[in-house]
């Protein structure tokens, strides 16, 4: 890969004469930042006045552009002193590919040396103001200037030779695939996989062997040379299973890091323990971004979503590298965006999988309906399956639930070979439990979860199944009302996810650009869809989705089939919990009065909570002793 090698020090280090030896070793233009000075500055030096903040402004500036024009080329060596940390942050700015190197001398070595340079309008008695400027960089290749040149310049050469610019940690099967994207995007790697004798060993160096995208990367097995590998700040993207194991990984990585290095956690991490993490990590000077990652194997190798939440800055060191592997909108945008701060990553990954899973549980039940209500065969199914991907709910998960349906062993679908017990990771789990917190309803993610959780009761359901006879029956339903139904499903589904995105955003103070969200979740993640691309619109133009005009037209046009399809569904005796939850919960959100005052009165009743009144527009809260008869004083007994 091009980058930009800056060579800084104070005056007199050498910058210049080793900036032009290495450009010639490495066949890249040179350029000297003292010759884009203003005459005003190098007035003021001549007569040995140190240049002020607001002198280097613009000419830092200068330089900026001069390296990000040479990037989109052969890269470039510049020489410029670059003493403080701000100056280097504004030069390196938008410039995703940097290399400083520091050379390193005492005063008064430098100092004997300028007093030896002729026709330099910077004099040896300014020497002084530059140490006292100097903040050395804790991310650069340092070299001691008392070597000859052609040592220093060798040094150099060998150590930018020896760095790789990511790092990955974890070669599971999206660790793989995210590394052979990388790779093949021209990206140097270093590659760690734990060591386990007889069981896991020399996984990353067999990886690489046998990718021949990966001949440029290095596999370790050593967690310190495996850091040493790396240039600085390091960047490193942990893809190891959440909860303990990423700690310990980090664990292991924090005595070999430095200040300024990044780790990335792209695993489905609870998004209260990266935000834990971040202030962990922060205490050592290093920063932590919490990433979601959608899009299985595929997605990873071919271009993911990304969903990067933490410290803005941070992200923008690593920007170039998750944009570079993620998936493209229909305008050639990357599908990888900065959410906000803390642990905002993590937590829409985690409603996203939430959405995945009620849109999952949705296709089941369509699918039930349609082979034991219908009596359709997988065969029949896929192919109105695949009518219907041709129009406005088309979706990957569609898509493969039709590859599914027509996937045959022995001549017998495969599907029905497969044990009827869904599993569940974390992410559902803590979605509904957040929903709970955050006093949102997401009945839909819910019942796909609880849904599950009954799967897993096969035995009970066995015994069930001949004690009550469930005899389910076909029932009048046209299969474009199902559709009609699972359409409006799918819109309260994804309304729900968004809500919950918004409460959270609100609590934690989270700057979360809705529409930018749905953008990026229109390639490479599971959920992509034509609705989440007319929900990326929509909630671009409406603060509310299901105010918005096309939502309500939609809802209008559907509910009726949603309602029929539910009622016969349950009559035939076919379990549909998230298709009964859609409208469950569209029919409460359009019930302007509701029966929930009754139950204020209960709780007030039995635990004096209070209440407030439709006719006291105060907010005041209201208790009633409630007349108690004689039996209800004798069960309180």
């Amino acid at each position: 890969m091009h980058s930009i090698i800056f060579i800084m020090g104070v005056s007199g280090s050498g910058k210049t004469t080793i900036g032009k030896l290495l450009s010639e070793q490495l066949v890249v233009p040179f350029f000297d930042a003292d010759d884009f000075h203003p005459a005003s500055n190098i007035e003021k030096m001549k007569v040995g006045i140190p240049l002020t903040d607001d002198d280097r402004k613009d000419w830092l500036q200068k330089i900026n552009i001069i390296a990000t024009e040479q990037l989109q080329f052969k890269g470039a060596v510049i020489a410029c002193s670059a003493l403080k940390e701000k100056y280097r942050e504004q030069l390196a700015r938008n410039v995703h590919k940097v290399e400083w190197i520091y050379l390193k001398g005492d005063y008064e070595l430098i100092h004997q040396r300028m007093e030896k340079r002729l026709h330099h309008y910077f004099s040896a008695s300014m020497l002084q103001s530059q140490f006292d400027l100097l903040e050395e960089p804790a991310n650069a290749i340092k070299v001691d200037v008392h070597i000859t040149e052609e040592a220093i310049v060798n040094s150099i050469v060998k150590q930018l030779h020896m760095k790789s610019a990511f790092g990955i940690i974890g070669l599971g099967v999206m660790g793989k695939s995210l590394a052979l994207n990388m790779a093949g995007e021209g990206v140097p790697l270093s590659l760690f996989n734990r060591f386990v004798k007889d069981k896991e060993e020399k996984v990353a160096t067999s990886f690489i062997e046998s990718n021949p995208v990966l001949q440029n990367a290095k596999g370790f097995e050593s967690t310190e040379e495996f850091v040493q590998s790396l240039e600085k700040p390091r960047k490193i993207l942990l893809m190891v299973n959440a909860g303990a194991p990423t700690d310990t990984v980090i664990d292991e990585l924090k005595p070999f890091l430095s200040a300024g290095d990044i780790l990335i956690d792209g695993g489905n991490s609870f998004y209260k323990d990266t935000e834990r993490r971040i202030n962990d990590m922060l205490l050592h000077g290093i920063q932590f971004i919490g990433a979601g990652i959608s899009g299985g194997e595929e997605g990873a190798l071919k271009g993911p979503s990304i969903m990067p939440g933490g410290n803005k800055e941070a992200y923008e060191q690593v920007k170039y590298y998750l944009e570079l592997i993620a998936a493209k909108d229909k305008n050639g945008k990357a599908c990888c965006a900065y959410i906000s701060a803390g642990g905002s990553g993590h937590f829409v990954k985690m409603v996203h999988n939430a959405i995945e899973y009620a849109e999952m549980q949705l296709l089941s039940e369509v699918y039930d309906v349609m082979r034991n209500g219908f009596d359709l065969s997988p065969d029949a199914i896929a192919n109105e399956f695949s009518e219907w991907n041709q129009t406005e709910v088309n979706s990957y998960l569609l898509e493969i639930t039709i590859a599914i349906l027509q996937t045959k062993e022995n001549k017998e679908w495969l599907l029905d070979k497969i044990l009827d017990v869904g599993s569940s990771k974390g992410t559902g789990s803590w979605a509904v439990a957040s929903a709970a917190e955050l006093g949102v309803p997401s009945g839909m993610m819910t019942a796909a979860l609880y849904a599950r959780f009954l799967s897993a009761e096969k035995e009970l359901r066995i015994k069930a199944s001949e004690v009550f006879k469930n005899d389910r029956k076909a029932f009048n339903v046209g299969l474009n009302e199902l559709k009609e139904a699972y359409t409006l499903a799918r819109i309260i589904n994804h309304y729900q996810g968004f809500e919950l995105i918004k409460a959270a955003a609100k609590k934690y103070d989270w700057t979360i650009q809705l529409n930018e969200l749905a953008r990026i979740w229109t390639n490479g993640c599971i959920i992509r869809s034509a609705l989440m691309e007319q929900f990326a619109e929509v909630v671009a133009e409406s603060d509310h989705l299901l105010l918005h005009p096309t939502t309500i037209s939609q809802i209008q046009k559907a509910k009726p089939s949603l309602i029929k399809v539910c009622i016969e569904s349950l009559k035939a005796g076919f379990a549909v919990p998230a298709l009964s939850e859609a409208l469950n919960f569209l029919n409460g959100i359009v019930t302007k009065e509701s029966a929930m005052n009754l139950i204020q009165a209960q709780r007030d009743y039995f635990g004096a909570h209070a209440y407030e009144r439709i006719d006291d527009t105060t907010g005041k809260a209201h208790h009633t002793q409630w007349k108690q008869n004689k039996s209800h004083k004798q069960i309180e007994k």
